[in-house]
């Protein structure tokens, strides 16, 4: 397991003989920018496509293949952990690290979860990101070291009560629904994003509503700020 030491030790090398080819996505131009630069300051490290959402991070990776994806998390669309999920079903995939804002327990398990080699905080990038896409093209896991601290506390206490992973409050489904419900489209649009009926889109909707408790469409998208799938 690698951790946040400072050191860079890289493979050099991606799929196809040459430097790791990179898939950037973040809905912010200015951090891509300043990750981008980063990322060019290594010759082993090449970002060969940038994407402003993680539907659009997902179109990318199956059009340009890289060898890593790196993927915030509160993105329009579909977030980074919903793209993650995306890019686990492809065959071949890339291998995949979270960069967020997010120091949260619950994001970082989800990110795991989804397949993520790693959980890079962006207020560290600058020390932590390089070294973090080297592990993961080693198949290595990269956690900084508050993700350790939290990976080791939610172990022991699981182990000492007996408990496995506690169950998602809502499908991947519903999830993918409200946080379109959140960023204001109707039944109508968010039907023809995700290819279903409007009928199958309201039924989610009030399975929402039910499960999490809520009255509306403003407390709905309350909680998806809450839980990190929009931003406020």
């Amino acid at each position: 397991m690698s951790t946040s030491t400072g050191l860079s030790t890289g493979t050099g090398r991606g799929a196809g003989g040459g430097p790791i080819r990179i898939l950037l996505a973040d809905d912010h131009a200015l951090v891509r920018r300043g990750v981008r630069l980063i990322l060019d300051g290594e010759a082993d490290l090449e970002v060969v496509a940038e994407a402003g959402d993680g539907a659009e991070a997902v179109e990318l990776a199956r059009s340009e293949r890289p060898d890593l994806a790196i993927l915030d998390i509160a993105m329009p669309r579909l977030t980074g952990l919903q793209a993650a999920r995306e890019l686990g079903r492809l065959r071949p995939g890339p291998r995949m690290l979270i960069l967020t804002m997010h120091d949260n327990e619950q994001f970082f398990f989800e990110a795991l979860k989804a397949g993520a080699a790693g959980y890079v905080l962006k207020s560290v990038a600058d020390r932590d990101l390089v070294e973090a896409c080297h592990a993961a093209m080693r198949d290595e896991p990269f956690l900084y070291p508050g993700a350790v601290g939290a990976l080791i506390r939610d172990y022991l206490e699981r182990a000492r009560e007996g408990r496995g992973l506690p169950p998602k409050a809502i499908t991947d489904r519903e999830e993918e629904i409200l946080k379109l419900v959140a960023e204001g489209h109707t039944s109508q649009e968010i039907a023809g994003l995700l290819f279903i009926s409007v009928k199958t889109v309201e039924r989610h909707r009030a399975n929402l509503l039910q499960k999490l408790g809520l009255r509306d469409r403003l407390e709905l998208t309350r909680y998806a700020i809450r839980v990190g799938l929009i931003e406020p």
